[in-house]
């Protein structure tokens, strides 16, 4: 007999043991994307730029850095990105989302184990006289001092704690991507930034160049005044033009002081900051070498797209949560084990020994569908993080496709801006020469004169692109291949 019962305990914690070993619920696979052969319709290929600007082309083995900004070769943009990594609030607030994620995680895998509590009561108790004393000297006042363990075991027979873990994991996977994107972001605009704080010093000085010559102007129109060669409506004219140059300035002035504050707090400064380098198109450098990755690497590279999944692949585990709910919990353990005795001092001798055994199966039988609903709850919230999943994929190859196409479009913009610009330059020259010569008037001068700094202007900007369409490529392809550690380190070297 002795022997039977020992074999159905045998058997009985073998089948525990072998239900543990799976979880109900869908195991997670990623989803079938049917990813495009490339990027575009058409293959991305750049015209030739002037022999003085920088000729830029695609390399399809071109793997990017993780400081990739270092390719702009400015080491004031390196150094202010390191501040920025250092004093973000955003990046901090990104690591501790992260933490916090990672500690739930933890807490959620001591489940695996046994809960084990300690328990200490002393008492002191009066019994009435007419009542039999407990004490084995029939005292009515009496001291008791119990000190006992618990100890208790949820057995994952249907994995509903593996499933949770699984789900946390998930989540903890997706704070760290998006901990990377925050990475992402703020490098990109301090970069993008840095170079429209450059592009607008260039615009600012080709205004101030057109007010200058426009004050010559008007000393050459006062000359000619007092000689009699001009008239009044030719001076009046011209103050009127040195006005509207000084005018001119005043928008542009107010978007660089505010893209200076922008910069300073995206590196976690106040505006009053005087530590923040200037920027200048001449002090960046234009990245010669662009990458062209293959469209299926994209989903292994972007930072958002793995954090959609990630929080894809913790739907897919809370519908497993739904299903284990549904099904028999199974505790075991030792209810209570310890020692009772009057004296302090005789806890835990002969005779003293109390213990109880117990196990319980908890199963639900009707609870009006909230299991069920629950289940279907999840599987809908499964489906809607599938979806945003395709959408947010659908996103980033549009992202790619918009700045291969933008870079391209920049080499066209480019060359006609050059070409615009070195005619306007031309005829203002000619311009200028004659009213030297009393053969153009001032009016016809001024007009010459605007076309020409509005070709300046459009040439600045044209190049301006190409840095900014840089910084979204290699924005849009994910960054460079870093780990979430080195973002730490980073952080950590700036201390």
């Amino acid at each position: 007999m002795k022997k039977m019962i020992n074999t159905r305990i045998s058997l009985a914690v073998c089948l525990l043991m072998s239900c543990a070993g799976c979880a109900v619920g869908p195991d997670y696979h990623r989803p079938d994307l049917a990813l495009p052969a490339q990027h575009t319709e058409q293959p991305v290929t750049l015209a030739v730029v002037p022999a003085d600007e920088p000729a830029q082309q695609f390399v399809a083995t071109r793997e990017i850095s993780a400081q990739w900004w270092e390719l702009f070769h400015s080491e004031s943009l390196n150094a202010l990105i390191q501040t920025a990594l250092h004093n973000s609030p955003d990046l901090q607030a990104a690591d501790a989302a992260l933490r916090v994620a990672q500690q739930n995680l933890a807490a959620q895998r001591s489940a695996y184990f046994p809960t084990v509590d300690a328990q200490f009561t002393p008492t002191r108790q009066k019994i009435a006289g007419a009542l039999a004393s407990p004490a084995s000297s029939n005292a009515t006042i009496y001291n008791l001092h119990t000190a006992q363990l618990n100890v208790s075991y949820a057995v994952d027979v249907f994995g509903l704690n593996r499933r949770q873990v699984e789900s946390l994991q998930a989540l903890a996977d997706m704070q760290a991507w998006q901990l990377r994107a925050t990475y992402l972001t703020l490098t990109s605009n301090l970069v993008n930034a840095a170079i429209n704080e450059a592009a607008l010093r260039a615009q600012l000085r080709a205004l101030q160049d057109v007010l200058d010559s426009q004050n010559k102007i008007l000393t050459m129109v006062q000359r000619q005044v007092e000689l009699g060669q001009a008239g009044q409506l030719d001076l009046a004219a011209q103050e009127s033009a040195v006005a509207n140059a000084t005018s001119a300035l005043a928008p542009v002035q107010k978007q660089l002081t505010l893209q200076r504050d922008q910069i300073k707090a995206l590196a976690g400064k106040y505006p009053d900051d005087t530590g923040i380098a200037q920027f200048e198109l001449s002090s960046l450098q234009l990245p010669g070498e662009l990458p062209q990755t293959l469209p299926s690497t994209l989903v292994d590279r972007r930072p958002d797209i793995l954090a959609a999944e990630a929080q894809l692949h913790a739907a897919s585990a809370q519908i497993g949560v739904a299903v284990a709910n549904r099904l028999p919990n199974i505790t075991l353990g030792v209810n209570s084990y310890g020692s009772a005795a009057y004296q302090l001092g005789d806890l835990f001798k002969s005779g003293t020994a109390f213990w109880n055994l117990a196990g319980s199966v908890t199963a639900p039988i009707f609870d009006g569908g909230v299991l069920s609903h629950r289940q279907d709850a999840a599987q809908a919230a499964f489906d809607q993080a599938e979806a945003q999943y395709r959408s947010t994929v659908i996103a980033a190859f549009q992202n790619v496709a918009d700045s291969l196409q933008a870079i391209q479009a920049d080499t066209l913009a480019l060359q006609a801006a050059r070409n615009a610009e070195i005619a306007a330059r031309k005829t203002f020259e000619i311009g200028q020469k004659q009213l030297q010569l009393g053969d153009v008037s001032p009016m016809a001068l001024l007009t010459i004169e605007q076309n020409y700094r509005q070709a300046q202007v459009a040439y600045v900007l044209a190049q301006a692109a190409r840095y900014s369409d840089t910084v979204a490529l290699f924005q849009s392809l994910g960054g460079g291949t870093y780990q979430i550690a080195d973002i730490g380190n980073q952080k950590s070297n700036n201390k």
